[in-house]
C-alpha cells in the first residue's frame, strides 16, 4: 500500500543524490522602475517619464548537492562580475529550478546577457514550481509563502517592505544583510519545495539520461521503483510502476496488450 502525503512529509523531503546531473535553484531580485507620474492611480507612464529602469540588483544560486547557496550583488561587485557569473552558473547548469522563474527570473537574466553583449549560455532544462502548483493543485493563494507554509517545510525571511530595496540602493549595510539573507531563503524553501513536489512534476527531465540509467526514476533518479499494476489508454494496455523513493507513478514505455478494430484475417 502506498503511503499517504502526510506519511511522506513527516518522513522529510525526497533527498535523492544526482550526482551528474546539474541541479541549480536559482532566484533574483531586482531595483523597481523610476519615473515621474502625475498621480497614484490608473496612470499610463511613457518611456519619457522613465527616470532609471529596472535592473537585477543580486541573485542567489544553489547546486542541489551543495549545501549553502551563493550570493553576488551589487554591495559586493560591478554588475558585469555580476552578470557573468550568473552567465558562467547557468552555462554549467543541466536542470534550473526557481518560482515563477520563467516569467520573471530568466526573462530578467536574458536581458541582462543581452544588455552585457554575452550569447545565450548551453541549452537547459527547466522546472518551474509556480507552474506545476498552479497545473496540480488549487491552494487558496499560489505565493511560495503560503505553499511552504502549508506544507510546513519553512517560511520566507520577513524583511522591512519596499523599504529595504530602497535602503540597499542606498548603499545601506544593514539592509543589504537583510536582503541576502531574505534571497539565501527562498532559495533553500524553493528547494525544499522542489523536494515535495518531485512525484507531481509532469515533464521532469529524466535524469537516467545523466546517471546513465535506462532503469530508474526519472524524476528523482532513484533505482527501485515498484510494480503498480497497468495503464490502460484508448487501445493499449501498459505496466505500471511507482517510485520507492519519491512515490512518482511510472507509465512503462513498453506495451503489454493493444486491441484493434480491424478483423483478423
Amino acid at each position: 500500500m502506498s503511503k499517504s502525503l502526510a506519511e511522506r512529509l513527516s518522513a522529510g523531503p525526497v533527498r535523492a543524490r544526482v550526482r551528474q546531473a546539474r541541479i541549480l535553484t536559482l532566484d533574483i531580485e531586482t531595483t523597481p522602475n523610476l519615473a515621474w507620474v502625475w498621480g497614484q492611480w490608473g496612470q499610463n507612464i511613457s518611456l519619457d517619464q522613465m527616470v532609471e529602469q529596472t535592473r537585477m540588483m543580486c541573485f542567489v544560486a544553489k547546486w542541489y548537492d551543495e549545501d549553502e547557496g551563493m550570493f553576488f550583488g551589487e554591495d559586493t561587485m560591478t554588475r558585469e562580475e555580476m552578470v557573468r557569473k550568473a552567465w558562467d552558473l547557468l552555462d554549467e547548469a543541466d536542470i534550473v529550478v526557481h518560482f515563477n522563474g520563467k516569467t520573471f527570473d530568466m526573462k530578467h537574466l536574458n536581458r541582462e546577457f543581452l544588455l552585457l553583449g554575452l550569447t545565450p549560455p548551453r541549452p537547459y532544462r527547466e522546472v518551474d514550481l509556480l507552474q506545476v502548483v498552479k497545473r496540480q493543485f488549487r491552494f487558496t493563494s499560489n505565493k511560495l509563502q503560503n505553499i511552504v507554509t502549508q506544507l510546513g517545510i519553512g517560511s520566507k525571511t520577513p524583511h522591512t517592505g519596499f523599504q529595504m530595496w530602497i535602503d540597499c540602493m542606498n548603499g545601506n549595510r544593514e539592509a543589504w544583510k537583510l536582503m541576502r539573507k531574505y534571497n539565501l531563503q527562498d532559495v533553500r524553501v524553493t528547494e525544499m519545495l522542489y523536494d515535495y513536489l518531485r512525484p507531481w512534476i509532469p515533464g521532469h527531465p529524466h535524469l537516467g539520461l545523466f546517471e546513465g540509467r535506462e532503469w530508474c526514476c526519472p524524476n528523482c533518479g532513484h533505482k527501485k521503483l515498484k510494480r503498480n499494476g497497468t495503464v490502460k489508454t484508448a487501445v493499449t494496455v501498459y505496466a505500471n510502476y511507482v517510485c520507492k523513493k519519491c512515490g512518482k507513478q511510472i507509465r512503462a514505455n513498453h506495451r503489454k496488450a493493444a486491441v484493434t478494430s480491424r478483423e483478423s484475417r
